[in-house]
């Protein structure tokens, strides 16, 4: 019998070596440096300046079940996230956090155009994020650790600065951006709303994936697969409505068959999804189901701050729920890795030379 088929103990997933693609910047301040930023710039707007108490505000306002009360809660993170410093610490501090979490590689997200109201352009936003993200990558590696963190930038699907975005994506596509994404409200706000752009980073060959089948349902989907042409879904849970269970055997429908079998990632955020009310527990989130369905599952942690989570605590609370193994944390790890927009030589490096060593080593103890 494999070692990998063991279920690890929480101390074991804790060192896991784990890939992230769907995480905001500004969903995963640490509580004291938001008390920090907003002391400095005289930001009074806070609910407390406790740490402890300011995470738990944040947790408790996001487990309302709405989607739109839990996007409510970023007018704070945004608030001290104006200056350039601010957004070089929080970068920096992001890619530290992740590192001592056990990611080896992360993608993270951000809207350059919600951070320009204290005067920064769009650019100055996106060069300090990448500041913060190498000076972070250096820190981890003076801690002992290894992470390669990637920006992607968001367009807000509520406003009309999408094309800038995308178009910024595309120049700063060779500096440490690797793709573009839309976030937001997605009722009312289709992405077929921002077509234009997505035939323009196709246009540039430029990789971007689209926060769908969240909040809303199998239309979203389609349309961000089949007409915009997404790489990924940023959620896309509700997938899971396209798959009947009423008979001996799950039947997917043409949708969830066709996403299944092209291997499109799911970029799937389990605490998350409980808080906007995708899901009623975790043993009940479909990641369960689709990932012994074979869809190309990946484990996210959305906003850290927002649901007090990480990687580790997504990966134990999937092995409670699901029974998960070695093997099926190692699948998701890789698929991630699959799925990532960096090239495939240096996917390839990652997940031979990192993830399944990592794995094996840790699962042979």
């Amino acid at each position: 019998m494999s070692v990998l088929s063991k279920k690890p103990t929480d101390e074991q997933v804790s060192r896991l070596p784990k890939v992230l693609l769907h995480d905001h910047l500004d969903g995963g301040l640490r509580p004291q440096t938001i008390i920090d930023i907003a002391q400095e710039i005289g930001y009074t707007n806070l609910p407390t300046r406790d740490a402890a108490a300011l995470a738990e505000w944040f947790r408790e306002s996001c487990d309302s079940g709405s989607l739109v009360r839990y996007l409510e809660t970023f007018s704070h993170t945004i608030a001290v996230m104006q200056r350039p410093q601010d957004i070089v610490r929080v970068a920096h501090e992001c890619a530290l956090d992740l590192a001592r979490d056990g990611v080896v590689y992360a993608e993270v997200r951000g809207a350059p155009e919600l951070f320009t109201q204290g005067g920064l352009s769009m650019s100055q936003v996106i060069e300090a994020t990448l500041e913060g993200y190498r000076s972070g990558e250096k820190a981890a590696k003076d801690e002992g650790f290894t992470i390669r963190v990637e920006s992607l930038l968001c367009g807000m699907r509520q406003n009309k600065l999408s094309q800038d975005v995308a178009e910024l994506a595309v120049k700063f596509g060779n500096q440490g951006v690797v793709g573009f994404d839309i976030a937001g409200p997605e009722d009312g706000f289709p992405p077929s709303d921002q077509l234009k752009t997505f035939e323009y980073l196709r246009q540039e060959d430029a990789h971007f994936t689209i926060h769908a089948g969240e909040a809303y349902g199998l239309p979203s989907i389609w349309e961000a697969i089949q007409l915009c042409g997404a790489e990924r879904l940023g959620h896309g849970v509700r997938i899971i409505d396209d798959i009947d269970f009423s008979g001996p055997e799950p039947r997917l429908g043409k949708l969830a068959s066709y996403i299944r079998d092209r291997r499109i990632p799911l970029e799937l955020c389990p605490t998350s999804n409980l808080q906007t009310g995708a899901a009623k527990s975790y043993k009940e989130h479909p990641l369960g189901v689709l990932a012994t369905l074979r869809f190309r599952v990946t484990l996210n942690t959305d906003n850290r701050l927002m649901s007090q989570t990480s990687m580790s605590h997504e990966m134990r609370e999937s092995v409670k729920a699901f029974d998960w193994s070695f093997t099926d944390l190692q699948r998701v790890t890789i698929n991630a890795m699959k799925s990532a927009f960096i090239s495939y030589p240096e996917r390839l490096v990652i997940i031979e030379e990192i993830i399944k060593p990592g794995f094996a080593a840790i699962a042979a103890e």
